[in-house]
């Protein structure tokens, strides 16, 4: 039993939309990156798949400060459908919607897995003691 008090505990909430915003910011620094690779590869920019690129980056960058909401992970999850629309503009977009969609689920899962743990703690707490 530790003599912690429940104020000083780390909070783990605060750890994953640290980590989600983080990622976030890794996301759109990537889809930014895209914009060369798309201009030189990918038979180059148009307007509409330099504003997709842009606009998405703007997105994800804008949803960083969300972070502390119940819903951002879900909203998170549903940016990485749009990203996922990028293999329409160049193959190489839709690869990178594909890695992230990944992380994004691996990220769901981990919180998941946080609420299970803290709510079987808790659980654990409340039983009166032996």
């Amino acid at each position: 039993m530790t003599d912690e008090s429940p104020s000083r505990r780390a909070d783990p909430w605060k750890s994953f939309s640290a980590v989600m915003a983080a990622t976030l910011i890794l996301e759109a620094i990537v889809v930014l990156l895209a914009i060369p690779v798309v201009g030189a590869v990918g038979g180059g920019l148009s307007p509409a798949s330099l504003g997709y690129l842009i606009g998405l980056a703007a997105l994800l960058i804008l949803l960083t400060g969300l972070q502390r909401r119940p819903w951002a992970i879900w909203v998170n999850l549903a940016v990485q459908v749009v990203l996922l629309a990028g293999f329409a503009l160049y193959p190489g977009v839709g690869f990178v919607g594909l890695l992230f969609s990944g992380l994004w689920l691996l990220i769901a899962y981990l919180r998941a897995e946080v609420r299970r743990r803290q709510d079987y703690g808790q659980s654990q707490r409340q039983l009166p003691p032996d």
